[in-house]
């Protein structure tokens, strides 16, 4: 298999991840959708990243819908969505939250990197990071209630996408730091920062 797209991308990056963790061997082309967008193209005509090239040639894209095909292909023992329908509805939801946490960031920073300042809408912005805001805030009641446990076995496609999540914004928007307002996630990134899978697969 082969993961297209560069591991700056949020959606790349827990997409690779997740198939580390699951031992699923694979190769990373760190392609630009800005920088390299005909050889991007090429491979993919939508150029969107992820782009998951299956063995047998079929192209995928959209992490959720890769990471979903990923789970078919190893041991349900080994799968990072749990099988349970509590824990699995739970997992969707904290799921749900780091997505539309990391959605909202990656407004934003497309927001000031892309579109001409005298272009940009205060009262929109002002809007988006208030979303951002209340997905952090659902995610730090939750792992107050039930932590997710950052161990390699134990830390779920849910965990992954939060830690991403976080460190996408907080490396990409320093200027709004959650860090004293969320410590719970803050703690819980850092955690899931330190394990081998996150270490070898760093977001540069």
């Amino acid at each position: 298999m082969q993961l297209i797209g560069m591991l700056d991308s949020p959606y790349v990056r827990r997409t690779a991840i997740c198939l580390k963790l699951l031992g699923l061997p694979f190769e990373h082309r760190s392609l630009s959708v800005f920088r390299t967008f005909d050889e991007f193209a090429a491979i993919n005509p939508v150029v969107k990243a992820p782009t998951l090239v299956a063995d047998d040639g079929t192209v995928l894209m959209d992490s959720t819908l890769i990471l979903q095909y990923l789970e078919s292909l190893v041991d349900p023992a080994q799968r990072l969505v749990p099988v349970d329908p509590a824990a699995h509805l739970r997992s969707l939801r904290l799921t749900g939250l780091a997505l539309a946490a990391c959605e909202k960031s990656v407004q934003l920073v497309y927001e000031r990197e892309l579109r001409p300042s005298e272009k940009r809408h205060a009262p929109w912005t002002q809007r988006v990071r208030t979303q951002v805001h209340a997905a952090f805030q659902a995610l730090e009641k939750e792992l107050a209630q039930v932590p997710v446990v950052a161990t390699p076995d134990r830390i779920g496609v849910h965990g992954v996408t939060i830690a991403v999540s976080w460190r996408f914004h907080q490396l990409m928007l320093p200027e709004i730091d959650f860090s004293r307002e969320f410590p719970g996630i803050a703690d819980f990134s850092a955690q899931a920062e330190a394990l081998p899978a996150f270490r070898e697969t760093p977001p540069v």
